[in-house]
């Protein structure tokens, strides 16, 4: 007997309107575990206003978000619980030490200094734990964001542009984490990069000026725009600017 996906986020006839411009309109789509999902679209087509809705950062104009059956309106800590989450850059507290900022969102979250040196392991920054923010490179920056998004280790990881600012092997390493990491998870990750989405995301959702244009694995992305690659596709499917 086939088993059942297990559900993770429910996003029912979404908007966010800022006066007359529509950063989503009516998206709706259902997230399950084990699922990498690219948001993948040009400049301005909604990808952080989706990712910072799902992460009850931002809310909607209309519509319903469900994050393990809990609607986020309704019940925003139970939800955020079941969420980490690594905005698009990454603000963090530049004064304190990456260990001081981690243990800060350790306690937040009602866990353990061992829990952070083991996000701190995963992530690779053993190396500048005891180092200023501010004094961080924008590579580093993001593996210290990544690491506090993984702490309580959330069902559900909203990962805004995760790779980046790292350098070609730093990616790599990245994109091997994020992929071993979802065979328990759900994991949206927000991107630019054709080749990421291409490479490691099990699903595209195509995003263009805040609406859905296409969701699908990438033989489905290809075959709705009758395009040999997803470059082609990316192009077809999206309205191009002169």
């Amino acid at each position: 007997m086939k088993k059942t996906k297990e559900m993770t986020v429910s996003i029912s006839d979404l908007c966010k309107n800022y006066g007359t411009i529509n950063a989503s309109s009516h998206i709706s789509l259902n997230a399950y575990r084990g699922e990498i999902i690219a948001l993948l679209g040009p400049n301005g087509a909604g990808k952080s206003t989706l990712m910072n809705m799902v992460a009850g950062f931002l809310a909607p104009s209309s519509g319903k978000i469900e994050v393990m059956g809990k609607d986020i309106a309704l019940f925003p800590i139970e939800a955020k619980q079941n969420i980490g989450f690594l905005p698009e850059g990454s603000p963090l507290y530049p004064d304190l030490s990456v260990k001081m900022f981690l243990n800060y969102m350790a306690e937040l979250r009602g866990e353990s200094k061992k829990a952070v040196q083991n996000v701190a392991a995963i992530a690779n920054i053993k190396e500048v734990m005891e180092q200023k923010i501010e004094t961080l490179s924008k590579g580093y920056l993001r593996r210290v964001g990544f690491a506090q998004s993984l702490l309580g280790n959330p069902p559900i990881l909203l990962l805004d542009e995760p790779t980046d600012g790292l350098d070609p092997n730093q990616k790599d390493y990245m994109r091997r984490l994020i992929k071993q990491m979802s065979e328990d998870k759900t994991i949206m990750i927000s991107t630019h990069l054709l080749e990421e989405a291409e490479t490691l995301a099990t699903r595209i959702v195509l995003l263009d000026k805040g609406s859905i244009k296409a969701d699908g694995n990438l033989k489905q992305i290809l075959q709705k725009a009758n395009a040999t690659d997803l470059a082609s596709a990316f192009r077809q499917l999206t309205a191009k600017e002169a």
